[in-house]
């Protein structure tokens, strides 16, 4: 498990700069004007802050992004990070120049020279999630140490203040860190077994968590999701958290595509890029996430968190092309894909959830399909929606969080596809417009007055290239964008 780095908020102390060992980051806005703590600093190396800030090399760079200064003249420090920033800040500028030094902090100390620079808890939560580095399969130099780094230690005007506005900082990134170690685990590690474990966890937390084993499964007729799992030792499994903060209001409910690992069952998948659908599960990491991330911060609100653990393998058992499957529901499916088998999981937790817990709102996160890939690339997550005005505020949600994310249609021209001749509907709709036939798939299991957002996260869940304030990899991506929704819409 990777814990998230601390952070610590000091009183401006002058002396105390020069003496500072590790790191010292100092702050200059595009301007090149200096506060009272950076020219403490441009006294200390004699000028060379000033001259760098007057330099084409800063005058290059965008806001939140830094230059560093190598052993410095003056301090003790073996590293100066100079970051462009202005007093005032957006949330993605300053969790961008969070991210530009918490980058290379490693193990060292480092000093914030933050001053009153607004937004400086966006600022720590931007440092400490990019300096998420996962070390459990590591040995040697690279293994996990005994000892966690030191604390980010931010110097600021007004202490208490900053300390207040950073009061969630430590939740919200222990609930992005566990989105992210889930997400990067490999299949022989986190198998469906393994994953239930962790989520039962959360009930030191104060997360009432139930696991729903096969035989309970086969009894409340979950069968599609049975049918992925087939072919699988790892037995299926359905994990049910509910966080109840928020009084005898209906809850939100989170529902998460688990598959600890997708070969494409009998649909193969080719052997090139297959082992990275250990991430086939990051809708289940992402609501797991969520889920800690509200408990650590005792939010007043109520939302259960249902994800549907399996693994698609082949095998002798496993469900072939051509096999009709009925659903929860009591709809037919013929399996055309078995590939396609995220949406299977999904439909009878959907049904699951509003049969159980009458939500006032749904949401699914999946790895859904390439097909939203090919659309919306790797940046933003298709938002799919039977409700407008449920889907603005999650879009809004998603803005301010700076987690991109694009609003996609949805219509019976698209659902028309879907139909089968052996059977109620199909898991596949043809090769033009995936993403979308997916969502309609989805909807047949949504009853018509509940509220329900699909979101595909294909793209995003994993990234090729690192982020403002991710790594390469696991990203975390929704735990921050659902985490601000629950805030807006159903905290009371």
């Amino acid at each position: 498990m990777t814990d998230p780095r601390a952070v610590r908020f000091a009183e401006i102390d002058l002396d105390a700069i020069a003496e500072a060992t590790g790191r010292v980051v100092v702050f200059v806005a595009d301007s090149g004007k200096l506060d009272q703590l950076a020219r403490r600093v441009n006294r200390l190396t004699r000028g060379a802050l000033e001259r760098l800030a007057e330099s084409e090399a800063f005058d290059k760079l965008g806001e939140g992004e830094a230059l560093e200064m190598a052993f410095p003249t003056g301090l003790h420090a073996e590293a100066l990070d100079v970051v462009k920033l202005n007093r005032r800040p957006t949330v993605a500028e300053a969790r961008k120049a969070g991210g530009a030094f918490g980058a290379k902090a490693g193990s060292d100390e480092v000093l914030v020279l933050a001053g009153n620079i607004r937004l400086v808890e966006e600022i720590a939560l931007g440092a400490v999630l990019k300096a998420y580095d996962f070390r459990d399969h590591k040995t040697g130099e690279g293994a996990t140490g005994t000892e966690a780094p030191p604390p980010f230690t931010v110097m600021v005007s007004k202490r208490e203040d900053a300390e207040a506005a950073a009061v969630d900082v430590a939740a919200l990134a222990a609930g992005v860190f566990f989105t992210r170690d889930l997400v990067t685990e490999p299949a022989n590690v986190l198998t469906t077994t393994e994953f239930a474990r962790r989520l039962e966890a959360l009930t030191d937390l104060g997360v009432a968590v139930e696991v729903l084993e096969e035989p309970e499964l086969e009894k409340l007729g979950m069968r599609t999701l049975l049918s992925v799992g087939n072919g699988s030792d790892s037995p299926s499994k359905v994990v049910v958290m509910r966080w109840e903060g928020g009084g005898r209001e209906a809850p939100l409910a989170l529902l998460g595509k688990g598959v600890v690992f997708d070969t494409g069952g009998i649909s193969l998948k080719p052997a090139q890029g297959m082992e990275d659908m250990t991430m086939d599960m990051g809708g289940a990491g992402t609501v797991a996430g969520v889920m800690k991330a509200i408990a650590l911060r005792k939010a007043r609100a109520n939302v259960v968190g249902i994800v549907g653990l399996v693994e698609n393998m082949p095998d002798g058992r496993a469900t072939r092309p051509g096999d009709v499957v009925r659903s929860m529901k009591g709809d037919t499916v013929e399996i055309i894909n078995t590939d396609a088998e995220g949406r299977l999981v999904l439909a009878d937790v959907l049904w699951y959830a509003q049969d159980r817990f009458q939500p006032a709102a749904m949401i699914d996160l999946a790895t859904l399909t390439g097909a939203i890939i090919v659309s919306l690339g790797h940046e933003k997550a298709g938002v799919f929606s039977n409700d407008d005005g449920f889907a603005r505020a999650f879009l809004d949600a998603a803005k301010t969080e700076g987690e991109g994310a694009w609003h996609m249609p949805l219509g019976p021209a698209y659902d028309r596809l879907l139909k089968s001749e052996v059977a109620d509907m199909k898991n596949v709709g043809g090769r033009w417009g995936g993403a979308i036939t997916a969502a309609q798939f989805l909807q047949r299991f949504v009853k018509g007055e509940t509220p329900w957002i699909h979101l595909d996260i294909a793209g995003v869940a994993s990234t090729p290239k690192p982020g403002d304030i991710a790594p390469k990899g696991p990203s975390g991506w929704g735990v921050l964008s659902l985490d601000r929704l629950i805030r807006n819409r159903h905290e009371r």
